[in-house]
């Protein structure tokens, strides 16, 4: 039998199998049940021996389903075919031995074809139901008749059996159906994230193509402006502090020159292997510290609140640049100093970053990270789509929030390299 499933689907038979199972040990103790007490409480005499061997036989071989079930071997959907086809058929020699047909329990057949129709391919799904048709059509004429003389109890007892029946079905059919829609559901949920994680990253992909084609063309401008600048240091009647402005603009166009040569060098080139593991402490106070030459006017408070020992954590160019970004945003929400906070514990390292601004906007809390967003507000757009999606990718999280007591909040949680930590002091 050709294997009809494909990888990502292995996950899923796997579940509905284990679902079956527990459906297959139901059915059995229910027919358990109703062999040993139908003597007693119905006065009719079954073939109790050989009924009891098919119910061993098959909890037998449900109890090594369950086994199969809890290994990692691949699950197709011919195995999951086979197991319906046994029940079917274990189904089929029960009614023969007690009324074929005319049993009430016949209805039971349907379960495997449920099972079959919410789980398998349709071609397999139409086998079993053949299946089931066939052994239904074999029993109106081939089984052993029940013992019941009277025909008014006789009717009474099929009436009961068909009310028995119909309650057990239903209750088995919409466990299972109820189950599987949950499961799809969250196949679904996953589905939808992925394709937004796909979207994002699309963006990002372009908007580091027009990062690069930007980098390109602001070396000129860049190189003009600091020929104008060396020009006017160089004039003998400026004023002290005039010079002064003209060494920060200098300075300034120092820095944009080499934010755009690393920018080109490492746009398109940044490979995983590319990734390094430092000191979280370090590195955070040396990134802060580069922010501040590049933003003098602004103010910033750092706390270190963690365990004994400094965590190492996994970082590249893409997370240096997030975290400016978001020191950015924060410094354009307003001109109270901010607070920089690093804290961490076994496996997490997190770091808060609070501005003393208006907080963010509805807008912003809802769709950050998903979409770029408009400049006016407050220029947390397409900065904040780098941020999300370079800190998605190390495997961290970021959350943003308007605390109680003013501002705007944002959360970074970055997993701590290997659970290693240096042991220099906090």
């Amino acid at each position: 039998m050709a294997n009809f499933t494909t990888p990502e689907d292995g996950s899923n038979l796997r579940l509905n199998l284990r679902r079956t199972v527990t459906l297959r040990w139901w059915l059995l103790a229910a027919v358990a049940i109703a062999v040993s007490s139908a003597p007693t409480l119905l006065d009719i005499a079954l073939p109790q021996l050989p009924m009891f061997a098919v119910v061993v036989l098959m909890v037998a071989f449900n109890g090594y389903v369950q086994w199969r079930t809890g290994t990692d071997e691949p699950v197709g959907a011919a195995e999951l075919f086979g197991q319906l086809c046994v029940d079917l058929a274990a189904l089929g020699i029960l009614l023969y031995l007690s009324g074929g047909a005319a049993n009430p329990l016949i209805s039971f057949l349907l379960v495997p074809v449920a099972v079959a129709a919410l789980s398998l391919p349709g071609r397999l799904t139409a086998a079993v139901a053949l299946l089931a048709v066939a052994i239904y059509s074999l029993l109106m004429w081939q089984f052993l008749p029940l013992p019941v003389a009277d025909a008014e109890r006789a009717t009474r007892l099929h009436l009961a059996g068909m009310w028995l029946t119909f309650v057990v079905s239903a209750a088995m059919i919409a466990w299972f159906v109820a189950r599987m829609t949950a499961s799809i559901r969250e196949r679904d949920t996953r589905l939808a994230a992925a394709r937004e994680q796909a979207l994002r990253d699309e963006r990002v992909v372009a908007l580091g193509a027009l990062a690069a084609g930007a980098a390109h063309e602001l070396g000129t401008p860049l190189a003009t402006i600091a020929v104008i600048v060396g020009e006017l240091e160089r004039e003998v009647g400026l004023d002290a502090e005039a010079r002064r402005d003209l060494s920060v603009v200098m300075e300034q166009i120092e820095l944009c020159k080499g934010i755009i040569s690393t920018l080109a060098e490492r746009t398109g080139t940044r490979r995983p292997e590319h990734v390094e593991v430092v000191d979280a402490r370090v590195w955070l106070e040396a990134l802060r510290a580069r922010w501040h030459a590049m933003r003098p006017q602004a103010a910033s408070r750092l706390t270190i609140a963690g365990g004994p020992g400094v965590p190492l954590i996994v970082t590249e160019a893409t997370l240096e640049q997030a975290l400016i970004n978001l020191l950015n945003n924060a410094a354009d929400a307003g001109d109270a100093e901010i607070e920089v906070r690093l804290a961490w514990d076994r496996a997490t390292l997190t770091i808060l970053i609070a501005d003393g601004g208006p907080g963010f906007p509805a807008e912003v809390l809802h769709q950050a990270g998903r979409v770029p967003l408009p400049a006016r507000d407050g220029g947390a757009g397409i900065g904040l789509l780098l941020a999300y999606s370079a800190i998605e990718r190390l495997g961290g999280r970021i959350a943003l929030d308007n605390p109680t007591g003013g501002g705007g909040r944002v959360r970074i949680e970055l997993p701590i390299a290997q659970d290693r930590t240096t042991t220099g002091a906090t």
